[in-house]
């Protein structure tokens, strides 16, 4: 009741509208109230606005409202909302308070984003003193203008022309803007279009002036020398047993794909629980990948001179950006449940969206995580610790196996479950809600700190030859780590491969079991030939069997 007492004794006509709020209260005038109390906060640096429903306009009066009560009705009334704003918007959180004088519903609003004022059915909204009106010419300038003000993308380039432009790229800008549109547009219509109609339309120009953010996405390759003085580049480093790089220019619309190509995406296998039929996966999702490369694009803080590094590593990729994280952390947008309300490049963030490369309602990030527990693999982690800069890592490969065979085994986990299980095999903590949940379905075992992925089990109907060979994937990991270490440095001592392999054991093993462990798999990989001892007995020093020096 706080807000709403809050709201109900000092509340602003603009960002505040009370109504008493029949069942059958229009949605259309829901949308109007929209984008006109969006508007408004955005002008009046609001953090939110509020469209309360259940309490009487003049009087502020509690009566208590019928509308939504079916919840479906209203997670329609959200979906309605999104699909007939421009930009895509929605409402922030749908509080439902039952008061004893009535329920009240109130809809929290989040503000128009920098330099993009908010229509509903392409028709722009504003107040005023408590009136439902058109936004004003004045009012409308405002908005827009933050964007030429702040917004480094934004500004236009006054010696740049539509011949600064790839004219492959502005075609590849053609398709991706209907695919972005397909229930909007017509293909005849749009290739009708000129090129100075159609980048307009899409935003990536403004009233024909070229942008910074049309020689981002659309420049020739030259046309940078228009851009000011920075780095604006992507680099693909390749790093472990080989290394090489490549640096990749204007035009971003084009050039992010032929980055992508550069990485060695084979195909992994992974072995069920139970079975001998293996499953084989990409080591990278191609869609995951060009969504992070396109997601440090649209928020590089580019009035800082560096480029953005994509690392290939031998089991991951690592996206380096310059800035900070712009509007929360990455755990608010895991499940889906934040929309940003501001960008570092609106503009650029807008003109990317029109042209089908990225999601503007912070889907992106719940999307990766969903993809990659779908393939069985380790979820991405992003790493802010230095305030300059935001690191994304995306696993292709194992990193507990025992997390793979349950995610094998359990496809239907909830995602944040998934979430927690990831946290456990990385040796990070989870909340105790988390822990005890998991705990209780058996999916994991230990003590905190000590949490880990707890052994699939196999089924009663499997025969003891099956569960072996299901289970011998252990040693064929550890296996996969020594000859991967030994590729990649060409010789270890036992010291080495103690180091490597003794913090993969987790806490169940003795310290003598450990070694004894690894006493056996050396002695195995070295009878089957796959590596040779060059040192001594006492001081052993292996390498892969058959390498010379």
């Amino acid at each position: 009741m706080s807000i709403l007492s809050r709201l109900i004794s000092g509340w602003e006509n603009e960002v505040v509208e009370f109504k008493e709020a029949n069942e059958n209260y229009s949605t259309q005038d829901i949308g109007k109230y929209f984008s006109a109390l969006s508007n408004e906060a955005n002008l009046r640096q609001a953090e939110s606005a509020w469209l309360i429903f259940g309490v009487k306009n003049k009087t502020h009066a509690i009566v208590g409202t019928f509308y939504g009560r079916n919840p479906e009705r209203l997670q329609q009334l959200k979906m309605q909302i999104t699909r007939d704003t421009e930009p895509r918007s929605s409402f922030r959180e749908i509080h439902e308070l039952d008061t004893p004088e009535g329920r009240v519903l109130m809809f929290e609003i989040p503000p128009a984003p920098i330099g993009m004022p908010v229509s509903w059915q392409g028709y722009f909204h504003g107040r005023s003193g408590e009136s439902l009106v058109a936004l004003s010419i004045n009012k409308l300038d405002a908005i827009r203008g933050e964007s030429s003000l702040n917004d480094w993308s934004a500004q236009t380039v006054p010696d740049a022309s539509l011949d600064d432009l790839d004219p492959e790229a502005v075609q590849y800008a053609r398709e991706s803007f209907l695919k972005a549109h397909a229930n909007r547009f017509d293909p005849e219509e749009v290739s009708g279009w000129s090129d100075r109609e159609f980048l307009n339309r899409a935003h990536v120009t403004r009233d024909g002036a070229i942008t910074r953010a049309a020689l981002l996405l659309l420049g020739k390759e030259e046309s940078v020398d228009k851009l000011p003085a920075g780095m604006y580049e992507m680099t693909w480093k390749l790093v472990g047993q080989e290394s090489a790089y490549e640096h990749f220019g204007l035009p971003f619309m084009l050039t992010t794909t032929r980055l992508y190509s550069r990485i060695r995406n084979i195909q992994i296998r992974l072995l069920p629980p139970g079975t001998l039929l293996q499953q084989e996966v990409s080591k990278y999702d191609e869609q995951s990948v060009l969504e992070a490369l396109h997601n440090c694009i649209a928020h590089q803080d580019y009035r800082r001179p560096a480029r953005i590094l994509v690392t290939e590593h031998p089991d991951r990729l690592t996206f380096d950006s310059c800035g900070s994280f712009f509007e929360g952390t990455p755990d608010d947008y895991v499940l889906g449940d934040k929309s940003p309300d501001r960008y570092r490049n609106p503009f650029l963030v807008r003109a990317m969206s029109e042209l089908y490369m990225i999601d503007r309602m912070g889907y992106g990030i719940k999307r990766m995580n969903e993809v990659q527990a779908k393939r069985y693999l380790p979820l991405p982690d992003y790493d802010l610790s230095d305030p300059e800069k935001v690191r994304l890592t995306m696993y292709g490969g194992v990193v507990d196996p025992e997390y793979t065979r349950l995610l094998l085994s359990n496809t239907d986990l909830p995602l944040s479950d998934v979430l927690a299980l990831d946290r456990v095999q990385k040796h990070m903590e989870i909340p105790n809600a988390a822990a005890n949940r998991l705990r209780r379905q058996g999916l994991i075992e230990g003590r905190k700190p000590h949490l880990r992925v707890a052994p699939v089990v196999a089924a009663a109907t499997d025969t003891k030859a099956d569960f072996i060979r299901a289970h011998s994937q252990d040693d064929m990991f550890y296996r996969r780590l020594v000859e991967q270490y030994l590729k990649a440095f060409g010789t270890a001592t036992r010291s080495d491969i103690n180091e490597l392999l003794i913090p993969k054991f987790g806490e169940d093993l003795a310290d003598s079991e450990k070694q004894r462990k690894i006493d056996n798999l050396l002695t195995a990989m070295r009878r089957d030939g796959v590596i040779a001892n060059i040192g001594s007995r006492r001081y052993s020093k292996w390498r892969i069997a058959g390498q010379s020096g």
